[in-house]
């Protein structure tokens, strides 16, 4: 019977979010995974061939691990507004739970080499990128938005805003305040007042 691997995906995975965190995409090498788990770095390219297929992993999984709560907040089935304000609050409240990786999504993917991800890593990625494209397009038609500036003001309300006021505090080192959830969604439902009027 096989002996289980002594590093798993997920434990290479974490240590290269802690280093991107710490001190950006750059510093996420297949080396430092290794150092940073203690493996040997041959356990690292058994996971991946590349230290490209490793950036594409970190990104991809922490991008879809946010995501997945996100759409439960905008797909929840409650009332339009009321699903704007809460996933604004899920930025907001994964952000604090999850500061790490938090502070990772504040690169983009191609910090994490995305000109040179795999033909399966892309489609990944573009999946992702089309679903948020056609829930925000689907919440904004539900709120009643008309227009190109209604549907950008929707974008602004629940996706720029409450990341904004995570940025600023993430790129600071300060903790998020107790008062930024509400805050996010007060400044959330502020500006759809003039979508939904």
């Amino acid at each position: 019977m096989a002996r289980p691997p002594r590093f798993d995906v997920n434990q290479l995975l974490d240590a290269a979010v802690r280093l991107a965190a710490a001190a950006g995409p750059a510093a996420v090498t297949m080396s430092a995974v290794a150092t940073e788990v203690g493996a040997p770095s041959g356990s690292v390219y058994h996971r991946f061939p590349r230290r490209t297929a490793l950036l594409a992993e970190v990104w991809l999984r922490t991008v879809e691990r946010f995501q997945e709560g996100y759409f439960e907040a905008v797909e929840s089935g409650i009332d339009a507004r009321r699903a704007a304000c809460a996933a604004a609050r899920h930025v907001v409240a994964w952000s604090r739970a999850h500061p790490q990786e938090a502070a990772l999504l504040l690169y983009g993917a191609e910090d994490f080499g995305r000109a040179d991800w795999s033909e399966a890593d892309l489609q990944r990625a573009d999946r992702g990128n089309q679903r948020v494209r056609a829930t925000l397009a689907s919440l904004a038609t539900t709120l009643g938005a008309e227009g190109p500036q209604a549907t950008e003001r929707v974008a602004l309300a629940v996706v720029d805003l409450p990341l904004s006021l995570v940025r600023r505090h993430l790129r600071a080192g300060d903790p998020l305040p107790a008062h930024a959830e509400d805050l996010a969604e007060e400044c959330t439902a502020a500006l759809l007042t003039s979508v939904t009027a």
